[in-house]
């Protein structure tokens, strides 16, 4: 656990917890002086009872009115200490959900193919809530019962304190077991997210498969797993419970055994007898308690760790900083030097080799070779998703890795892919994604050189419609133009295209050809593409085969070469 980075997101709410804690403190104090007070009421109704019931109401009015006003200074001041808790529990895991979600968001692309996303979002989600409530169960469990065992009677604090020692070492040596059965039990529930966010989320492969049992059984399973794992868990701190709780009960029997020596001996009176009764539930529920809030811290600090693993993860590369080319001087020419790549989940297979490639500003070079060759990875390496092993990619003469990758990415390269990725929001704001601060106009304009504006506003909302979550409400064709605009609408000085049709119809393929043939005129253009027919026209093609150009020049060339492009030619 984390405890100087818990620290950043703890400062800013010092006073509301100080507050709180000074509130718990008053809560506790006032706890202690309830049991006094009702012996103080027992003593006078007693009396009364023994003669002196004409003044009974003017003699218990006193002691009652004194009880009854700390009755709702005690109920004020717990209003008053919890409310301050939620504030600060939620104002700190909701700094910490923001913190993480930003980290993750820089974290390179990488790391994503390493980490499931249905553990990033348990990590995001359970994991701070279950840290949070641990955290607001400590802070007004401890003041409470760390105050209410201090007041009591020296000779009562002296005996109940007996317990204190074992309680600790119990807790030290349990607890190791317990923080570590709590994270397996945690990942465990992340990996059961992960199944179920997969099978929703591919409903539509599931079904075609008919594989609803399958996944059903898979999810169960999983379940089971992370059952299993939390009733041992659950057991472990039952146990530590239920050994604490007995010998908290053998001290308060200890305590209530001497207390009946003493009234044995009239040394109590009846008012006494009721505050040491009271006084002894009170300090049985607050060492209870103290048991009870060590299961609870256990699976908070559990969690709280797992979130503050991800919260310290550095990305490799920054997600700003760097320097940005003018755009007057910005030409788009792109150079590609004896680069070498393999993905950090597969470091032994080497995607590409020794790779070199020049794309002239304003014009369009494709990338054609066998599925797997690589051809993707070179886009990716070129938007800086991942970094090479070796070998340098230059934009006008800049090394790319010394560039500002937000200012790339962002204003100079537009990505479209086979599968664009829409947000279930409107036509609109998927569109401005590309550029949140564009005009509404600028959208439009978009939408029309993506051949996408008539089919927009043939829609009943038109640019308001709601394309549903991952675009679900258009056409392959429909989301690839809405894409299209997207990466149009930041002007960008290079375009990728990576496949953008080879998913699509004829017809909807005509549609999107035409937006990206109007696209690329004044581009930079980098085409990678399986059907040959859609590069015929790139002013260079090159083809990449074990990681490497193995050969490259115009669609007539590369025919007449009788190379690996012409095969290529054939088996299509």
């Amino acid at each position: 656990f984390d405890w100087p980075l818990f620290w950043t997101f703890l400062r800013p709410q010092l006073l509301a917890l100080s507050a709180a804690v000074v509130l718990a403190l008053g809560a506790a104090l006032l706890n202690v002086r309830i049991p006094v007070l009702l012996g103080q009421l027992v003593n006078v109704v007693a009396r009364c009872a023994r003669g002196h019931v004409p003044t009974y109401l003017r003699e218990v009015r006193r002691p009652a009115l004194r009880l009854l006003t700390v009755y709702c200074l005690q109920g004020l001041l717990t209003f008053g200490y919890i409310a301050l808790l939620a504030r600060v529990g939620e104002q700190v895991a909701g700094n910490m959900r923001k913190a993480l979600f930003s980290g993750l968001l820089r974290q390179e692309v990488a790391f994503f193919d390493a980490t499931r996303t249905g553990q990033l979002v348990t990590r995001l989600t359970a994991d701070i809530q279950e840290f949070k409530s641990s955290f607001k169960l400590a802070i007004s469990q401890t003041a409470g019962c760390f105050v209410s065992l201090y007041l009591l009677s020296p000779k009562l604090t002296a005996l109940l304190l007996v317990a204190l020692p074992v309680l600790v070492g119990a807790g030290a040596f349990i607890g190791a077991f317990l923080r570590s059965l709590s994270r397996q039990a945690q990942e465990q529930v992340a990996k059961a997210t992960v199944v179920a966010d997969e099978a929703l989320g591919n409903v539509r492969t599931v079904r075609a498969f008919a594989m609803e049992e399958q996944q059903a059984g898979l999810f169960s399973a999983e379940v089971d797993r992370a059952g299993h794992l939390s009733e041992r868990l659950g057991l472990g701190i039952a146990a530590f419970q239920g050994l604490s709780n007995l010998a908290l009960n053998g001290i308060v029997l200890g305590t209530i055994f001497v207390g009946g020596s003493l009234m044995a001996g009239d040394e109590l009176s009846p008012g006494d007898l009721m505050s040491f009764l009271v006084a002894s539930q009170t300090v049985q529920r607050s060492l209870a308690n103290i048991s009870i809030l060590m299961g609870q811290v256990v699976r908070g600090l559990s969690a709280g760790a797992r979130v503050f693993e991800l919260l310290r993860l550095e990305p490799p590369v920054p997600l700003q900083g760097g320097v940005s080319i003018p755009s007057h001087s910005l030409l788009g020419r792109i150079c590609f030097h004896r680069v070498s790549f393999s993905y950090p989940t597969r470091p032994g297979y080497p995607v590409l080799q020794d790779f070199s490639l020049t794309l002239p500003p304003c014009q369009t070079v494709a990338i054609v070779g066998p599925s797997g060759g690589g051809k993707s990875t070179v886009a990716a390496l070129l938007e800086r998703f991942y970094e090479p092993t070796a070998g340098t990619i230059t934009l006008d003469g800049h090394n790319i890795a010394s560039l500002d990758p937000s200012w790339l990415r962002g204003q100079v390269i537009g990505f479209i892919s086979q599968e664009p990725v829409l947000f279930g929001t409107t036509i609109m704001e998927n569109i401005r994604f590309g550029k949140p601060g564009a005009s509404d106009a600028e959208v439009y304009e978009a939408a029309r050189l993506a051949n996408a504006d008539g089919f927009i506003r043939s829609f009943p909302e038109g640019y308001d419609t709601i394309v549903g979550e991952r675009g679900t409400a258009l056409s392959g064709g429909q989301k690839q133009r809405i894409a299209i605009a997207r990466a149009l609408l930041k002007d960008p000085a290079v375009l990728i295209l990576d496949e953008a049709t080879s998913a699509l119809d004829a017809q909807a393929e005509r549609a999107v050809q035409e937006a990206l043939d109007r696209a690329a005129t004044g581009r930079t253009v980098l085409l990678i593409a399986h059907r040959l027919s859609t590069i015929r026209g790139a002013h260079l093609i090159a083809v990449l085969a074990h990681g490497r150009v193995a050969e490259a020049g115009t669609h007539e060339e590369l025919v007449r070469r009788g190379g690996v492009y012409a095969e290529l030619i054939r088996q299509q």
